[in-house]
């Protein structure tokens, strides 16, 4: 399900547990062994057509625009910056609404667990235009882990980049896991909440000579890269 571009494989994991996957008929179960050459697997009451083409690319994501594959609220897509044709593309990961920047999108869902999975441990950069000017304490406090509602945040990198009027600062945040609006709540916690959000680095990729709103095409090397990095920081 995930290699016909239906979502990551914890999408998939949920719509089974939702019972919204049918082999042959019959609710689909997790571990369920199925051959999609032999199997009809429908998701929704659709079939799912497995894709052998992988592709991944990434985008400039604009604030305003949501990570899923559906919003119910009708907000535009990340999604909708990419149309290939017979291609069904999911965001590896989510970048809130309101937070821009790099993120990719595949329908390699194996690429997307290993880029995802905190297992794998794959840095992920970010700038926080923050209130205030957060002292060595609050610094410290971010860079050793800080008490959230889902648990203890990991350790992180995190540096001042510089002062700005207002007052505010501007803040270098690296991560190796992916709660969801970790950056803005670890903020919050030390009293400096977030402004303005952009991911800028995902690895070793970076935005450059990408304007918002706009995307390019992994090279195969970069995919290959992107699984030997996941696979060195695989956490056992």
């Amino acid at each position: 399900m995930a290699g016909s571009g239906i979502g990551s494989r914890r999408y998939c994991e949920e719509l089974i547990r939702d019972g919204r996957v049918m082999v042959d008929g019959k609710v689909a179960t997790l571990g369920m062994k199925v051959d999609p050459a032999k199997n009809l697997i429908c998701v929704d009451g659709k079939k799912v057509t497995v894709s052998k083409r992988h592709v991944c690319l990434m985008v400039n994501k604009p604030k305003g625009y949501v990570s899923t594959v559906k919003d119910p609220q009708g907000r535009p897509k990340v999604t909708d910056l990419v149309r290939i044709p017979g291609v069904r593309l999911f965001p590896v990961g989510r970048l809130d609404c309101q937070t821009s920047g790099l993120i990719l999108l595949t329908n390699d869902g194996e690429l997307a667990y290993m880029l995802t999975h905190p297992k794998y441990g794959v840095w992920k950069t970010y700038h926080a235009l923050v209130k205030g000017i957060p002292g060595p304490k609050a610094l410290a406090a971010l860079r050793e882990g800080v008490p959230l509602a889902e648990g203890r945040t990991a350790p992180a990198r995190v540096e001042l980049l510089r002062v700005l009027r207002g007052p505010h600062a501007l803040l270098e945040i690296s991560l190796r896991e992916g709660k969801k609006r970790q950056v803005r709540k670890m903020c919050r916690y030390v009293g400096h909440p977030v402004v303005e959000l952009k991911r800028v680095r995902l690895g070793f990729l970076t935005l450059k000579g990408l304007r918002t709103g706009e995307y390019r095409f992994l090279t195969q090397e970069e995919i290959e890269r992107l699984k030997e990095l996941a696979g060195r920081g695989r956490q056992k």
